[in-house]
């Protein structure tokens, strides 16, 4: 893992919290807490485990998600209260400590992915506190089988995590071959390019860059988030089109990137969002457009778990089973939660 990319508690959608947390500074924190989700395996990753999580802790009485942050199998790294705000996940050490969960439970095995992730927010945290933090399983604070017997051995074992080195620090640069790497972005038809930018169109041009045999600096694959080996590959591109100095720094322009693609690619607007149909389209005989709508949403968010076959156009009992566990991961529909969509389910699914 060559950066860490934390995902936001806005972009996974968190509530608001419910009375926040006090401000703590870096300085305070001493030790580094790994977590597990408990006693069964944790099939999901995405956006879904923050929302259960935060679901979970709110209904414990607790402001919203107690860790800083969460770790899911594919290595995403999610924001929960983050860098500045006192924990809920070890008493006498919520203060002390950053308590990190890694989504997995009982015998689980973290993947490789996970441990990485994992290992690379603790150098960053190392990083940010400016000391070296104790590596510590919430076990070693409060006496509890998290995070279970896998997790504390990896713990225990320094936490290695394969070829992981850590990431280098965003503000500087990183130098290659005797050579900065550049670290700027610029925006071309309403997208970013270079360091840090992110999206498809960042895999598009690593692939274009592979197919006309400029991807040397790859070591798994193009995108979607911009790192220094997609610099240092455009780089080379745009070195083979004549382009000197500044013009060949790595950073697409224009030119260059209209002769990789072929054309520019350009913002894409969002679509609008459905409006309801009425309470009448949904429940057991309906069958029309609006119940696939539903439920491809409900995919999209996380809940469609009891689908089999996919969502609509009949209603069925997977349909009133996803919406009432996304009924109840939200505090404001919960205590309606009859797996029948109303207009607020509607607006808080699609929005």
């Amino acid at each position: 893992m060559t950066a860490i990319d934390i995902i936001s508690r806005a972009t996974w959608g968190a509530k608001p919290w419910d009375g926040k947390p006090a401000s703590i500074a870096l300085s305070q924190r001493r030790e580094f807490f790994v977590h597990y989700d408990g006693g069964h395996h944790v099939t999901r990753t995405g956006y879904a485990i923050m929302r259960a999580i935060e679901a979970q802790h709110l209904g414990q009485g607790w402001s919203g998600v107690g860790y800083n942050f969460v770790v899911d199998q594919a290595g995403n790294v999610y924001e929960g209260r983050g860098w500045g705000l006192q924990g809920a996940h070890c008493p006498d050490h919520n203060i002390s400590g950053i308590g990190v969960q890694i989504a997995i439970g009982g015998d689980q095995e973290p993947s490789a992915a996970a441990l990485a992730a994992c290992r690379a927010l603790y150098e960053e945290a190392c990083r940010r506190a400016g000391r070296t933090l104790a590596k510590k399983g919430h076990k070693d604070g409060f006496a509890t089988a998290c995070p279970g017997t896998k997790l504390y051995a990896w713990v225990k074992a320094g936490m290695p995590a394969g070829d992981y080195k850590p990431a280098p620090d965003p503000g500087g640069s990183l130098p290659s071959g005797g050579a900065d790497v550049a670290r700027y972005k610029v925006t071309i038809n309403g997208l970013e390019y270079g360091y840090g930018a992110y999206g498809d169109h960042v895999t598009r041009v690593g692939r274009e860059l592979v197919k006309r045999g400029f991807g040397r600096h790859y070591t798994s694959g193009p995108g979607p988030r911009w790192t220094d080996a997609d610099t240092l590959n455009y780089q080379e591109f745009q070195k083979s089109l004549g382009y000197t100095g500044k013009a060949a720094d790595g950073i697409p322009g224009e030119a260059s990137l209209k002769e990789l693609l072929g054309s520019l690619p350009s913002k894409v607007t969002a679509k609008p969002k459905p409006p309801f149909p009425g309470r009448d389209k949904f429940g057991p005989g309906k069958s029309n457009g609006h119940v696939t709508t539903l439920g491809q949403q409900l995919v999209r968010k996380g809940y469609g778990k009891h689908y089999t076959q996919g969502p609509g156009p009949r209603w069925s009992d997977s349909d009133r089973k996803n919406v009432r566990e996304f009924q109840l991961a939200h505090r404001e529909l919960a205590g309606d939660a009859d797996g029948l969509p109303g207009p607020l389910t509607w607006k808080i699914l699609f929005s």
